[in-house]
């Protein structure tokens, strides 16, 4: 038995002490993670026929950090913080250095804060078209805490690893030379700044952030802070813009902007550098680094980071003899632990949210940013509710923060700031689920008063053109949907009137089970009603949601199929199943389980299903809810196996911050949250053949499967602790306590299996 010990300083000053006891056999995950899924456009047909232009890239890059960290690292080859432009791109060829990223991964936004370092063989070059370096993927080595890369043209080796706020870079000379680094503060606006301190061997210098889609353009309140240091002694230094090369040791305030360090290196020799980041100050980057990385070991530190990532990904084990699962699997749970992003230093010092260039400190636990809202509450944060719940208490009380701190509860929060990017108020729905769980180390009566006030009251109109509050929100409330006169101004996404309508509705269930937790009756009463202002975009004629005018006439034409103006990123027969609070209500509307039922055919068979959006992902599982939970497990099935890859365009779409591959995580373990705040997991067939789970407490959750044959794949009986259980979902109260369920699988569907009422999921009352 090799045992393996380690201190890590993470927020707050405070000490996390891995030890793992790893035997030589136990089992590597870290290899099965490919950091080059999803940088490449997908490939899927659901992706080719519904995801035109963004959308059709998962968006994500090859990011080397620890799970939830501050920054990234990625090779870069794209030059820009362009919005819906991620810094590395499997088709490109020429690279331009290495990135310090706040990239929402993912995501269709934009980098910010982000620096490069570019290393060079012979003369110095400043341009990016003349200092470019043509490489290919077969010269690259890419896992979570480790990238490399051998660049022909400079003779040069490029290594890299990092932790949550800092990393180490190496270079390898393969000739006697000149080797020159460019450090770059990548400020599209031409307002970064750095400086160099010869004597020192540091360099230092910061990028500003600033807003998008709300206020955009506008200063974000903060900056992104580096702070670098070399091992070997600097032989020449000086500074760059697009106007030329300087020999001064500080710049700012132009475009292009850089610093360059020289050394003169001997065949073989390596140049080693470490880099802190902060979003608070120099100072923060600086101990930032100080704490995280106290020696040039590379090798040591490497190793480090992959325990972290060990640690992490061990936490579920899935066993199976088909290794592209594993590799599938392994991806996804490592793209699910990109964010929330830590925001403080070591010292719990962070930037105040929607601040201008305040300070704040921590009393306890670590402040988080970068919520991709719209997308995330689905899934992705629903995980570690389950895995990681002092995590969630950390991200919950975040919110809180922002909150409090702002004024209004945010929509979607992210670079620290106020956006309404997208649609609905899902922090609400978030914090909502993590209240229904037991989650409550916060002001629970802060979090709800914040949360109440997004439902019922409407802000100032300078606070709203900043992004506060909730959009449409008077209209909602006057007729109970999102009527199509109102545009819905000062919004990113403007009309988008019937998926509002659902999507409020949602949320207003979600808070009326806070409400009734705290025994706010009258709150909880009228936010249920609420709960069903779905039923008043319903067409009974179509059968589908649909737009709606104040005299309550329809929108016309009627197009089922057709990307709407009332509808978000979708078609209205995609977005008429978006009712995960009471889906037995929407079938009523729809005449019934069958009626429902038929209509999920109609959906799938047609090909209109779209799992690279999130308005889609709790589709499959609504057979559930219907007389044939069977088909559940076929269409799961089907979307595991041909939306999900092992290649470069393995994602069918955005993984929009983690969601996209969370819903992989849980589909392939055999159960979803369709409704997070309802503590219900909708059950399906588990794609493993044993499934290991440490949850908290040092207990676990065990899952069997038992198969007629290799290829069975649905559920003919469950057991859970050797009894037989019939219901079609799990519930987090149960599942949090571990236990063994076991699955048996057979060829053909037992249609019989989890088909009466009391075994499916009853509405909250």
């Amino acid at each position: 038995m090799r045992s393996v010990s380690f201190i890590f300083r993470c927020g707050l000053g405070s000490l996390l002490l891995f030890s793992l006891g790893l035997s030589l056999k136990a089992q590597d995950v870290v290899q099965y993670v490919q950091p080059l899924a999803g940088t490449a456009a997908s490939t899927t047909s659901a992706a080719l026929k519904h995801g035109s232009g963004t959308e059709l890239n998962a968006n994500t890059i090859p990011a080397v950090g620890l799970p939830f960290g501050m920054t990234q690292f990625s090779p870069e080859t794209r030059k820009s913080e362009t919005k819906c432009l991620p810094p590395y791109l499997y088709k490109d060829s020429v690279l331009t250095g290495i990135r310090a990223t706040h990239w929402l991964s993912g995501s269709c936004t934009q980098d910010y804060g982000s620096f490069t370092i570019m290393p060079m063989m012979g003369s110095l070059k400043t341009k990016p078209e003349e200092y470019g370096a043509v490489f290919s993927h077969e010269q690259e080595i890419t896992s979570p805490n480790y990238y490399k890369v051998s660049l022909p043209k400079y003779q040069l080796d490029v290594e890299l690893t990092a932790t949550l706020r800092s990393s180490m870079m190496q270079f390898t000379a393969h000739r006697a030379d000149s080797l020159y680094l460019l450090i770059m503060p990548n400020s599209d606006q031409g307002k970064g700044f750095v400086k160099i301190d010869k004597e020192n061997g540091v360099v230092w210098g910061y990028n500003p952030v600033h807003r998008i889609y709300q206020g955009w353009g506008e200063p974000a309140g903060f900056n992104g802070f580096f702070y670098l240091k070399v091992e070997k002694a600097i032989a020449s230094q000086g500074t760059f813009s697009s106007k030329g090369v300087l020999a001064t040791d500080s710049i700012g305030k132009q475009k292009d902007i850089g610093a360059y360090l020289g050394f003169k290196v001997n065949k073989g020799e390596v140049l080693r550098v470490q880099v802190g980041t902060s979003f608070s100050s120099l100072e923060g980057a600086r101990k930032n680094l100080e704490q995280e990385i106290t020696n040039w070991d590379f090798p040591a530190l490497t190793a480090q980071n992959k325990q972290v990532w060990q640690q992490a990904l061990s936490q579920v084990k899935v066993e199976t003899s088909v290794v592209k699962d594993k590799r599938i699997f392994y991806t996804a749970f490592y793209h699910s632990m990109q964010h929330p992003r830590l925001f403080n230093d070591v010292d719990g010092t962070y930037p105040r949210f929607s601040g201008s260039y305040q300070l704040e400190n921590l009393s306890k636990g670590n402040y988080y940013d970068d919520f991709s809202m719209w997308d995330i509450y689905r899934a992705q944060l629903p995980l570690f509710e389950l895995l990681k719940p002092e995590l969630i208490n950390d991200a919950v009380q975040s919110m809180i923060l922002k909150g409090s701190q702002g004024g209004w509860l945010p929509i979607f929060p992210c670079w620290n700031s106020y956006t309404a990017a997208m649609i609905g108020d899902h922090g609400t729905a978030f914090i909502a689920s993590a209240y229904t769980k037991g989650i409550r180390n916060y002001d629970v009566n802060e979090a709800y008063r914040l949360m109440r006030q997004n439902a019922f009251d409407s802000p100032s109109k300078p606070d709203y053109v900043n992004g506060q509050g909730r959009r449409a929100l008077d209209t909602y409330l006057k007729y109970g949907y999102i009527p199509m006169e109102d545009s819905v101004p000062e919004a990113f996404h403007k009309k988008e009137q019937v998926s509002r309508t659902l999507e409020y509705a949602y949320d207003d269930y979600a808070l009326a089970m806070v409400a009734k937790g705290l025994n706010k009756t009258a709150d909880y009463t009228t936010l249920m009603s609420r709960s069903k202002n779905y039923r008043n975009v319903f067409d009974a004629k179509v059968n589908m949601m649909r737009g709606r005018y104040i005299n309550k006439s329809w929108y016309e034409p009627f197009k089922g199929n057709a990307k709407e103006p009332y509808i978000t990123e979708g078609t209205p027969q995609q977005y008429t199943f978006y009712v995960p609070h009471d889906v037995q209500g929407l079938a009523e509307l729809m005449g019934g389980r069958s009626k429902l039922e038929q209509s999920l055919d109609t959906l799938f068979n047609g090909g209109e299903y779209w799992h690279g959006n999130e308005p889609g992902h709790q589709i499959p599982f609504l057979y559930n809810y219907t007389g044939s939970p069977w088909k559940t497990q076929l269409r799961v099935k089907e979307i595991l196996a041909n939306e999900y890859s092992d290649g470069p365009g393995g994602l069918s779409g955005n993984d929009d911050a983690g969601q996209m591959s969370a819903w992989y995580v849980f589909a392939s373990l055999g159960f979803y949250p369709v409704d997070p705040v309802s503590n219900n997991y909708l059950l399906t067939t588990p794609l493993f053949d044993r499934i290991t789970i440490s949850l908290p407490n040092a207990k676990k959750l065990t899952i069997v499967t038992h198969k007629q044959s290799k290829n069975s794949g649905h559920i003919s009986a469950v057991k859970w602790d050797k009894k037989a259980y019939t219901k079609s979902y799990l519930s987090h109260d149960r599942l949090k306590d571990g236990g063994l369920i076991e699955v048996t699988l057979t060829d053909k569907p037992n249609k019989r299996w989890a088909t009466g009422l009391t075994d499916q999921p009853l509405v909250k009352k």
